[in-house]
């Protein structure tokens, strides 16, 4: 019920005024926080941009890579490295297989003959690992090329890690040299299986056609 004073009248007027005028203060200051929004023009720096420009030297938190081998695959601005920067070992070329396996195969497929999927779908098709031009290249190279990107082929730098590029590229090489190795240099018992096999092989196309089933 409305009061009936004048002074009661007076105050409840006051209250009414001042809690209508309370949202749209709350929603003024919320609204034009004391602070800059992004690309916002700043007038009290004297090149007018709010963004201050990072100190010379910094270093994003886990980015300080002080082996330039490892970091670029580069002895200097116009030398790649011929070998990987650290030692080989079976767990790396497994991870370079696995990683191999989600990045590259599309385009490059199993084998690095450059008819991947992709390929098959219209999408240009890449070099083969094995012309010589690219297994002459070095191994600094090839993790440039997968960092950052060459021709149609986009940089991997922001899906794949350093270490992990260079499991690729020892992978890679691993190709290479699958699709180029004499028999005489594989361990001895891929060596007698293959031999054996080729001596069978021989065998077969020798036999008369009623005795080849005895091979099968």
């Amino acid at each position: 019920m409305w009061p009936k004073s004048p002074r009661a009248e007076r105050r409840a007027v006051a209250a009414l005024l001042a809690l209508a005028a309370l949202p749209g203060c709350i929603r003024l200051d919320m609204y034009d926080q004391p602070r800059y929004d992004a690309l916002e023009r700043s007038a009290f720096f004297a090149d007018g941009r709010s963004a201050r420009p990072l100190p010379a030297g910094t270093v994003a938190r886990g980015t300080l890579y002080e082996d330039r081998a490892f970091a670029t695959g580069t002895v200097d601005d116009s030398t790649y490295v011929s070998e990987l920067p650290f030692a080989l070992t079976p767990e790396l070329l497994q991870r370079g297989r696995e990683r191999y396996g989600i990045f590259c195969i599309v385009c490059h497929d199993a084998l690095g003959t450059g008819r991947g999927m992709v390929v098959q779908r219209g999408y240009k098709q890449p070099p083969e690992f094995h012309i010589e031009r690219l297994r002459q290249q070095p191994a600094g190279y090839i993790f440039d090329v997968i960092s950052k990107g060459f021709a149609t082929m986009p940089s991997y730098a922001a899906q794949i890690p350093i270490a992990d590029r260079w499991a690729i590229v020892a992978y890679v090489r691993a190709l290479q040299l699958s699709q180029h190795v004499a028999v005489r240099e594989l361990p001895e018992p891929a060596r007698s299986q293959i031999e054996h096999d080729a001596t069978r092989g021989r065998n077969d196309k020798a036999a008369p056609p009623e005795k080849q089933g005895a091979h099968d």
